[in-house]
């Protein structure tokens, strides 16, 4: 039987301005770096996503290198687009990005135009699209211009690739000169997406009210820290976690006894909010007008609902805010 939307999506999800654009993004979005590489079970990917689509989410967010390996939960989701959501690609925030590491040699990787170019060529590609709704470079290149770098995201617009231009990772400096180089080439940013959590927080220094006064939105990714406030490291490092694979974003040093003793505090609160640990920190996020969408992972189901019922807890009490700001 083929995949049929619950036709009351639309009412489950709060939806949010991005920055001064005319685009509205549903205030939790799915991120697809892990969960739907070829090492993962495509069955239990499908649902999720397709859950994700039941529950309002209509922002899926990729890199030409999410995996693993390289470039496959691109072609994974072009094929779920064909068979489940092809109806439905009007109704779909779909974005990727380009700046890491992608293929052997000079041209697989940072800012040229010649990379970014050639690799949105290959994301479309993979998914079997003509265009994607933003296009992000994914980190500054500190060799190669800004204005080759952001000139390259313009002609993805221009050329009918992408409709919305992006970037992520840059710090406030480079963020405002970025700004300023799009708007000169009459293609204006819409999005950074910066890394952002209760144990991350450099973007509150200047960042934030960087692209308040710009008008570009913002969308956290890591809003967990790689799983740090999900709870499951609160008693130490489990058996089989991510933490303990050598490969991971998370390494175990990372986890260090003052961040333990933030996170067991920090639970505290959430436990008395009635939320969980994760529920907590992704509510905290979408508290500031300023952050338009958290970018979540999920792999299970169960952890999409649990999570997703976040976005209807966004108010603190002064108190909370306290015992928060440690």
């Amino acid at each position: 039987m083929s995949y049929i939307p619950n036709e009351n999506r639309y009412g489950k999800m709060i939806y949010l301005r991005c920055g001064r654009s005319g685009l509205q993004l549903p205030s939790i979005s799915l991120g697809l770096w892990h969960n739907f590489g070829d090492v993962d079970d495509y069955a239990n990917g499908r649902k999720v996503i397709l859950k994700a689509f039941d529950s309002g989410i209509t922002h899926f967010d990729f890199a030409n290198n999410y995996g693993p390996p390289y470039g496959s939960a691109e072609r994974n989701f072009g094929k779920l687009l064909r068979e489940d959501l092809s109806a439905y690609r009007d109704q779909l925030i779909i974005s990727t990005k380009a700046g890491y590491d992608m293929w052997p040699g000079p041209y697989g990787n940072w800012g040229s135009r010649k990379y970014l170019l050639a690799s949105l060529d290959q994301s479309l590609h993979r998914m079997g699209l003509p265009y994607v709704d933003i296009f992000y470079s994914h980190r500054p290149d500190p060799d190669t211009p800004l204005e080759e770098t952001m000139g390259a995201l313009a002609h993805a617009v221009r050329s009918g690739k992408a409709l919305y231009a992006g970037i992520s990772n840059y710090p406030a400096d480079k963020a405002r000169r970025a700004f300023s180089i799009l708007r000169e080439l009459g293609t204006p940013c819409l999005i950074h997406q910066p890394k952002y959590s209760l144990l991350e927080r450099w973007v509150e220094a200047e960042l934030l009210d960087l692209l308040e006064k710009e008008g570009v939105g913002c969308i956290a990714f890591s809003p967990l820290a790689q799983g740090m406030l999900t709870g499951k490291y609160l008693k130490g490092i489990p058996v089989g976690s991510r933490a303990q694979r050598a490969d991971g974003a998370l390494q175990a040093e990372n986890i260090t006894p003052e961040i333990l003793d933030k996170i067991n505090r920090w639970n505290v609160v959430a436990q008395k909010r009635g939320q969980t640990l994760a529920q907590m920190a992704i509510s905290w996020l979408l508290k500031d007008p300023r952050v338009t969408s958290v970018l979540i992972g999920a792999r299970t189901v169960e952890q999409l609902e649990e999570n997703l019922k976040a976005a209807y807890s966004t108010s603190f009490t002064q108190e909370e805010l306290k015992d928060l700001n440690l």
